[in-house]
């Protein structure tokens, strides 16, 4: 296997793995400290960007609480 053909293989999933937290990351700046669970953002900004693509499923499934009405 040569280079090129490594990294044709490799670039999609790095891509929707990139796309997976800036999308997590995202969503945890629109949401109020409350609709998270802790209540503490900083943590989930630290899992998302440290622990990446199993660190953005990890919230994307169980970090969010449901959102509060009236708080959109």
């Amino acid at each position: 296997m040569d280079t090129g053909t490594i990294i044709m293989a490799v670039l999609p999933l790095a891509l929707i793995s990139l796309a997976l937290e800036i999308f997590a990351l995202v969503d945890l700046i629109r949401r109020d400290r409350r609709e998270v669970q802790g209540e503490n953002k900083w943590i989930w900004v630290a899992i998302i960007v440290l622990v990446s693509t199993i660190g953005s499923l990890v919230y994307l499934l169980a970090g969010r609480k449901p959102r509060i009405e009236g708080m959109e």
